[in-house]
């Protein structure tokens, strides 16, 4: 054999045995169908592998769980002229004598201003003495003080004032424009419009959350609800913390697409097509239409349904598959709403691997002839 034809099938047998080694190991971004296949129940897996048709989409179908309950929404208005404790009054008191009881001789009015309503409920009003305010309105108050008096200082004229005090107060966190502690006024007794005081949302409302703390109980509502459905609007009551905040939800794209990401949910339901136009859709060179996954850990009863398995207790892995292939392959992913902390994996097409082999084979070629190449002009043949 000649020697360049021997250092040229040197060269070739390297070749043949780098191509053996690359073809088990070439990069991909992920396992492949099969693989995924392989991991099924019915292959001694542990998740169920699920085609996604018309039937599955409807039983997922569900939209995130938000809402006040009955007793939030049935609680009523408080009325704004109910005093409460911590309240601040203004009190103006007119005698009808020369000699006046509480005012100096020079005039026969007393202003009191900055009665507060101590923690008892109680106001202290000279000459007139403790007088129960909190649960009263300030027309009750006022007779009262009238009464107390009119037996020291003939017909007596009392006027009440209600002030701006912290007895019934809600206080505003989050993504506002001004967070702060807020009275209940007259204005303002609604969850809506007690947002709008703290001068709105400072967040997009297709993502604000509206958590709702009173007592030991906790309760959330879109923002949008609140408008499109008023018993949502509920009344506030004294002590509520109300927090606004964008929706945590997430999802993770992975594989053959034109961006992989962790993407926040923009909106209070997603379609799978959707997802994938948000990391800018399908890689044109790389994905397999007929190989879009989504990897969720669905609860007992959704998983008893779409597998069709009724033995299955608590929480089950489901791996859905989406063929865009199929005529209505598109309306299906559409139909398919993506969930909190769904995985949307893109297996690659096959000729895409095969793509690699080649690359890899012409690649090791080419350096195998320039290997020999090399060989030849140092041996000076």
């Amino acid at each position: 054999m000649k020697p360049s034809l021997f250092k040229m099938a040197t060269a070739v047998a390297l070749a043949s045995s780098l191509i053996g080694l690359t073809g088990c190991g070439l990069p991909r971004t992920g396992p492949t169908k099969s693989e995924i296949f392989a991991g099924s129940i019915q292959k001694e897996g542990d998740a169920y592998i699920i085609p996604v048709n018309r039937q599955v989409t409807d039983i997922i179908k569900t939209k995130p769980s938000l809402g006040f309950s009955q007793a939030f929404r049935d609680a009523r208005i408080l009325g704004s002229d109910v005093i409460n404790p911590g309240d601040t009054l203004g009190l103006s008191i007119w005698e009808n004598v020369d000699e006046a009881l509480l005012s100096n001789a020079a005039s026969n009015f007393t202003n009191l201003e900055q009665v507060q309503v101590d923690g008892a409920g109680y106001i202290f009003v000279p000459y007139a003495g403790r007088i129960k305010a909190s649960g009263n309105t300030p027309e009750q108050v006022r007779k009262i003080i009238t009464t107390k008096l009119q037996d020291q200082t003939p017909d007596p004229q009392v006027q009440i004032r209600r002030l701006e005090g912290d007895g019934s107060t809600v206080s505003i966190l989050g993504s506002v424009s001004a967070q702060g502690v807020y009275p209940i006024q007259r204005p303002t007794r609604n969850l809506s419009a007690m947002i709008a005081r703290a001068g709105g949302i400072a967040i997009l409302p297709e993502v604000a959350q509206i958590t709702v703390h009173r007592g030991s109980r906790r309760e959330q509502v879109w923002f949008q609800d609140l408008y499109q459905h008023p018993s949502m609007d509920i009344a506030l009551r004294n002590g509520d913390r109300i927090l606004v905040e964008a929706d945590t939800r997430s999802f993770t794209i992975l594989g053959a697409t034109q961006g992989q990401a962790r993407v926040k949910f923009p909106t209070q339901t997603i379609s799978a097509v959707e997802a994938l136009a948000l990391v800018g859709g399908l890689s044109s060179v790389a994905a397999d239409p007929k190989g879009v996954f989504v990897f969720r850990d669905e609860p007992q009863d959704i998983a008893r349904r779409v597998t069709g398995d009724q033995n299955i207790i608590g929480e089950q892995r489901v791996v859905y598959v989406l063929d865009l292939t199929q005529p209505n392959g598109l309306f299906t992913a559409r139909d398919f709403v993506v969930r909190d902390q769904d995985t949307v994996y893109v297996t690659e097409a096959p000729f895409t691997q095969w793509n690699k082999t080649i690359g890899a084979i012409t690649g090791t070629l080419g350096s195998a002839q320039a290997l020999a190449n090399s060989s030849q002009a140092i041996s000076g043949n």
